[in-house]
């Protein structure tokens, strides 16, 4: 007997050996969402608990391949995208995503949680001029907020001036992410004046937070596609994100991930 398939939502990411975040976490997110996961590789990542120990980009012509696989037989009904490593491929990526008709969530990674590049410097200025206007959501950091508009935040009364900043470079929504400064675990979504919705949770004590963005922006990416408004998306993805943080777990000498089956468990 066949069943209805779960609704497809595609990442466009890098892949971590240790499995906790990139490729390997958005899956395991979707799976525990409820929708079918997809992905296209960008780069393979040699990476533990310690850090990234080297990366290789993937040839564009494999990348735009495995987005036409996907998206031109199975379609997709939201996409996110992760570590894109190069300008080539931010430019690769950004023209096959102008051209679906889909929900975008752009997690513009540029450092790993170990504080390793995984975005070539040259190339942030790509991702702000080709990416960002495709985006139906960005979800930066405070440290990629920095990146991408040379702006410093230090406390929660920055963030909606650092929104308005990234707003202004096309998006139509962005989620800066509180997460790295002190006290509650604050995200502010704006969508320009009107559209300003905080998210709070309790802030745990726990290391273990290897794979926080790109979990987030897949369980944003699969709420979209099960029919969400973005606010109610990212609703849920923060009580998600949350409870994955709080089970986090030690694996191997380092920081070790998110437990996204913490659901399950």
């Amino acid at each position: 007997m066949s069943s209805t398939a779960p609704p497809r939502v595609l990442t466009i990411a890098g892949s971590d050996s240790g499995g906790g975040a990139g490729i390997q976490a958005d899956l395991k997110a979707m799976l525990a969402l409820g929708v079918h996961g997809m992905s296209v590789i960008t780069a393979v990542t040699a990476q533990n608990s310690l850090g990234v120990q080297g990366y290789w980009e993937l040839p564009a012509e494999a990348v735009r391949a495995q987005f036409r696989s996907v998206v031109d037989d199975i379609g997709v009904q939201a996409v996110k995208t992760g570590m894109l490593a190069s300008i080539e491929l931010v430019e690769t990526v950004a023209d096959l995503l102008s051209g679906v008709d889909a929900p975008v969530v752009v997690d513009p990674v540029g450092v790993s949680k170990h504080g390793d590049a995984l975005l070539a410097a040259e190339a942030v200025a790509t991702v702000r001029e080709k990416l960002l206007p495709v985006a139906t959501v960005v979800t930066p950091n405070l440290h990629e907020v920095t990146q991408l508009t040379g702006r410093t935040v230090e406390d929660e009364s920055q963030m909606l001036a650092a929104a308005e900043a990234l707003l202004d470079l096309g998006p139509r929504w962005v989620l800066v992410k509180g997460g790295h400064l002190a006290g509650e675990a604050a995200d502010l979504l704006y969508g320009g004046p009107g559209e300003v919705h905080w998210y709070r949770a309790p802030r745990y004590d726990n290391r273990h937070t290897h794979g926080t963005g790109c979990t987030l922006a897949s369980s944003i990416a699969a709420g979209l596609a099960k029919g969400e408004s973005l606010p109610e998306a990212v609703g849920s993805a923060k009580e998600y994100i949350t409870g994955a943080i709080a089970g986090g777990f030690a694996l191997g000498a380092g920081i070790g991930p998110v437990d996204h089956a913490w659901r399950w468990r």
